[in-house]
């Protein structure tokens, strides 16, 4: 010790040294939360990612159509079922329930008609 100088300074400087490790060590916690959230969001970013673009087939996992080529085959089978919806040239089933019904209209006509 210098003749100067009390055991204040020392417990001072143990003090400083201490206060100055617990800011230190509450700054990595956040930066290590923060990171985690970080890691987190990048997960779900990528998982999104990989939905709306489709993934490849590997080793043991099928691969899989993105959201673009799924909404393709969605319209053409929403094509495929209007056309069952419309009459056209007798192919479609509302052709066939019409036939159905002008037959079923000669053999037991309505009351109403």
């Amino acid at each position: 010790m210098n003749p100067g100088s009390t055991g204040m300074d020392s417990l001072d400087t143990l003090v400083v040294w201490c206060g100055a490790l617990a800011a230190v060590a509450a700054a990595t916690g956040m930066l290590w939360r923060l990171g985690r959230v970080v890691r987190q969001i990048a997960h779900r970013v990528e998982g999104f990612s990989e939905d709306w673009q489709g993934t490849e087939p590997r080793p043991g996992v099928p691969g899989r159509e993105g959201v673009m080529a799924r909404l393709c085959g969605i319209e053409e089978r929403l094509t495929a079922v209007e056309h069952e919806l419309r009459p056209n040239s007798g192919s479609s089933m509302r052709d066939a329930i019409d036939r159905v019904d002008r037959r079923t209209l000669r053999i037991a006509p309505d009351a109403d008609n």
